[in-house]
């Protein structure tokens, strides 16, 4: 297996890659984004830099951002090295690309992505380093369609498949296992993939994958929005959303307190800003109208199975 790191070819694909999905969406004559650059100076908790990239509200976009990252630091933080108990005092080295996108129209889903790479140093000159690429997307509807969580798990599927038959079903049940509301008995969404502390293809081979699955996301979500972004909606759906956001900010702020790789690199408090939907409604309990499209959600769509 190969150990050779070549953190300099991520980080040129990773903005490539932020560059790709920005103008994506750009085209659909939506906004352009908002480029923010931004660093961590020397004799910070964390150095570095990175490019934020957010939307100003357009007709298909309501709010949102893809946001580049590449940080280093000298300790890695606690939740980095739970599992990883040898890594303890390891300076460490992480960059990546996550993105959140929430749609104006409550009949297009939520989509939440992120690719990584993890470099962990031990003290000493002759320490060899450990690397672990980490990812995956998954879709969040307000109103389910079974075309489009097909659709979505297939292109999943197909970006993982090059790199073992193994993955997809493995990725699409971390995927279900954590992107879950526990204290409810919920999941998030309809899933997709997701994955961490992944190294056992060695460097070049992961470093594929990540650029499968990050060049996967526009192939995944565009066809759904564009099938979906026309349909007229009144202010009854407008409110479902609004409700079912209340739980995607639940997930985040209970759950997952931020992305996965935030906590990982030490975070940055926009992560967790940037993933927050601009209009949401939170109450614990609400059971919609039996029979209705938003009742359909929760009976067809919410519930961990086989989209292929």
């Amino acid at each position: 297996m190969d150990t050779q790191i070549d953190i300099t070819r991520v980080r040129s694909y990773l903005l490539h890659l932020q560059q790709q999905i920005t103008t994506s969406f750009e085209q659909l004559d939506e906004p352009r984004f908002i480029h923010e650059p931004w660093s961590r100076e020397p004799g910070e908790r964390l150095r570095g830099d990175g490019v934020s990239c957010i939307i100003r509200p357009g007709d298909l976009l309501e709010s949102g951002g893809v946001n580049f990252s590449h940080v280093k630091g000298d300790t890695l933080p606690s939740s980095a090295t739970s599992a990883r108990p040898q890594l303890v005092g390891c300076g460490f080295e992480a960059l990546g690309v996550s993105l959140v996108l929430h749609p104006h129209n409550p009949y297009c889903p939520t989509v939440h992505m992120n690719v990584r790479l993890l470099v962990a140093t031990p003290a000493g000159a002759d320490a060899a380093p450990t690397f672990w690429f980490g990812g995956g997307m998954d879709l969040t509807p307000y109103y389910g369609f079974e075309e489009d969580a097909r659709h979505f798990h297939r292109t999943c599927r197909d970006a993982v498949a090059p790199f073992g038959a193994e993955l997809y079903p493995r990725f699409k049940k971390e995927c279900d296992e954590y992107f879950f509301l526990k204290h409810r008995n919920e999941p998030r969404g309809i899933g997709g993939i997701f994955y961490d502390d992944f190294s056992e293809l060695g460097f070049e081979q992961g470093f594929k994958l990540m650029q499968s699955v990050g060049d996967a996301l526009t192939k995944a979500y565009l066809p759904i929005i564009n099938r979906r972004r026309h349909i007229p909606f009144g202010a009854s759906e407008r409110a479902f959303q609004a409700y079912r956001r209340g739980r995607y900010v639940e997930f985040n702020l209970v759950c997952d307190r931020g992305t996965l790789f935030g906590l990982q690199s030490g975070g940055r408090t926009e992560s967790i800003l940037m993933s927050l939907p601009p209009v949401a409604h939170w109450r614990y309990n609400w059971t919609p109208e039996p029979g209705s499209p938003e009742a359909r959600l929760y009976s067809d769509f919410l519930i961990a199975r086989d989209w292929l």
